[in-house]
C-alpha cells in the first residue's frame, strides 16, 4: 500500500508549520483566535467563544491572557530572559509583575531542566496566579549560580488578564448518515511543534481531504485548548458528543522517531484492531500504549457520561520523547513530510472504519429455529462443530454476535470464520428475516 505523501501536500504543511509555529497560544487570547483564523484557511471552521467566568460541569472558562513583554536585567543592563527571543522563557499565563529581587527571591520563579540543559522548558500556571521564566540549565549555570544569593535583577512582566472569552474551533463534515466520528486536536502551547503544533495542522488538512470524499460517517473536527476547553466543548454539545462512538485524539504527528497509537479506554473496541490493522499494512511495527487517565483530551471523551473510544496516533508520542515540553521540540525537530505520512496513517483508519460492516439480530430472545427455515440439518446427531458442521458455523456466530455493535470484521477475528462465509451467511440470514443491516453500529453501553 502507498505511503508517500504528495510534495504539494508537504510544500503546503511546511508553510502552514512555519506560519503557526511563532504564536504564542494559550488558554485564551488573540494568538488562539488567530491560530484558528489561519487553519479556516484550510477548511471553513465555526469558530465559539465562551465567556470567561462561565461555569462549565466543574470548572470555570479563564480569563484571557495578553503578554506584551517580559525579561529578567542584571545590574549591567543585559537580558537575561527575553520573552521577545522566545516565548518559553515565559511561564504561561504569569502575573504582572515589575520589582527587584535578590537572586534568592528569583530562584523561587526560575524553572530549568538538568536532564536537558540546552532547553528551555515549558511551563505554565493557568489556575494558580504566579509568575515565573524558564532558562535552559546551562544559562542558569552561566549567569546566576556562581552569583552570591544578595545579587539583584530587575524584573519586569507586562502582562494582562482580560474577561473575554474561550475561543474554539469546529467543523461537521456531513455523511451518507448523521453517525459521527470525533476527530479532536489541542492549540493552547506556545512554539512546541511536535506537542500541539503538528497536530492542529495534521487535522485541518485531514478534514480538508475529508470534505472531498463521500463518506458514510459524519465528521466532528474540534479544535480546543487543551483540559478546559474540551470541557466546556462537551458542556455546549453534550447530546452530539454522547451520540459520539470513537475517533481520535490527534497529536505529536511529525517526530522523527517511531509511528505508535496510545488504545483507546475499552481495549476491545474496534478502533484498536483497525489502527493495529492498518500499521501492518504500511509494514509499520506495532508499538502499542495502553490507555491511561494521563494525556490529554480523551480524559474528557472517555469519561463516564460520554465513553467515547478515541485513539492517538504519534509519531514520538508525549511523555515518550527527551525534548518533550522544551525548545528543543521545535521545527527542527519534526518535519512536514512524517506529519503527512501520520496523516495517511489517520486516513487509512477511517477507511477501514468505513467499510466496517454492522448487522443486528432480529430474533435476539433465544436462539431462532433454524430447520423450518432450511439453514440445519434435517438429520441430527451426526455433526461434529468445525468439521462437518459448514456453513452452519457462520450461521450460529452471527445469531450469537450479532447485536449491533460487533462488526463482522470482528466476529471473523474472534471466531476464526472466514469473513467472506460471514458476509454470505449474513446475507442469507437477512434474506430469511432473522438479521438486519444497519447503516452504522448502535453505541456500546458505557463501562
Amino acid at each position: 500500500m502507498r505511503f508517500a505523501p504528495e510534495c504539494c501536500l508537504v510544500d503546503e504543511i511546511h508553510a502552514t508549520l512555519r506560519a503557526l509555529f511563532p504564536l504564542c497560544r494559550s488558554l485564551a487570547g488573540a494568538c488562539n483566535r488567530e491560530t484558528l483564523r489561519i487553519l479556516g484557511d484550510i477548511i471553513p471552521l465555526r469558530v465559539h467563544e465562551y465567556a470567561s467566568g462561565a461555569k462549565v460541569y466543574d470548572w470555570i472558562i479563564p480569563d484571557e491572557w495578553k503578554a506584551r513583554e517580559a525579561w529578567i536585567q542584571d545590574a549591567s543592563g543585559r537580558r537575561l530572559a527575553d520573552f521577545a527571543v522566545n516565548n518559553l522563557h515565559l511561564v504561561s499565563y504569569s502575573m504582572p509583575v515589575r520589582d527587584v529581587f535578590t537572586l534568592a527571591e528569583l530562584k523561587k520563579h526560575l524553572h530549568w531542566r538538568e536532564d536537558l540543559p540546552q532547553a528551555i522548558p515549558y511551563r505554565t500556571s493557568y489556575y494558580k496566579r504566579d509568575w515565573g521564566f524558564c532558562i535552559s540549565f546551562e544559562q542558569y549555570q552561566r549567569d546566576f549560580a556562581c552569583l552570591p544569593d544578595a545579587t539583584a535583577f530587575e524584573v519586569c512582566v507586562d502582562t494582562e488578564f482580560i474577561k473575554g472569552s474561550l475561543s474554539v474551533g469546529d467543523l461537521v463534515i456531513p455523511g451518507d448518515t448523521k453517525q459521527e466520528i470525533l476527530l479532536s486536536t489541542y492549540f493552547c502551547h506556545p512554539s512546541l511543534a511536535n506537542d500541539n503544533l503538528s497536530g492542529m495542522v495534521l487535522t485541518a488538512y485531514l478534514a480538508r481531504e475529508l470534505m472531498r470524499r463521500r463518506t458514510r460517517y459524519s465528521y466532528r473536527v474540534v479544535f480546543v485548548p487543551e483540559s478546559v476547553g474540551a470541557v466546556a466543548y462537551c458542556a455546549h454539545n453534550e447530546a452530539a458528543m454522547k451520540a459520539v462512538d470513537c475517533g481520535f485524539v490527534i497529536t505529536c504527528t511529525a517526530g522523527p522517531g517511531q509511528w505508535g497509537y496510545k488504545a483507546s479506554i475499552d481495549e476491545g473496541h474496534r478502533i484498536n484492531r483497525i489502527v493495529e490493522e492498518s500499521f501492518a499494512e504500511f509494514s509499520l511495527p506495532v508499538l502499542r500504549y495502553p490507555f491511561d487517565p494521563h494525556g490529554s483530551d480523551e480524559r474528557q471523551y472517555a469519561s463516564p457520561g460520554f465513553r467515547i473510544n478515541t485513539v492517538t496516533i504519534s509519531k514520538d508520542k508525549y511523555y515518550e520523547y527527551k525534548e518533550y515540553h522544551s525548545s528543543l521540540d521545535s521545527l527542527d525537530f519534526i518535519s512536514a513530510d512524517a506529519l503527512s505520512r501520520t496523516m495517511l496513517l489517520h486516513l487509512r483508519v477511517l477507511e477501514k472504519l468505513e467499510d466496517e460492516v454492522f448487522y443486528k439480530s432480529l430474533n435476539p430472545h433465544c436462539e431462532a429455529m433454524l430447520s423450518p427455515r432450511g439453514l440445519y440439518p434435517s438429520t441430527g446427531g451426526g455433526m461434529m462443530p468445525g468439521k462437518n458442521s459448514g456453513r452452519l458455523d457462520a450461521i450460529l456466530w452471527l445469531m450469537m454476535l450479532c447485536d449491533g455493535k460487533t462488526s463482522l470484521q470482528d466476529i471473523a477475528k474472534r471466531t476464526g470464520v472466514p469473513f467472506v462465509e460471514l458476509r454470505d451467511a449474513a446475507a442469507l440470514l437477512t434474506e430469511k428475516g432473522l438479521l438486519g443491516l444497519l447503516p452504522f453500529p448502535e453505541k456500546p453501553y458505557a463501562l
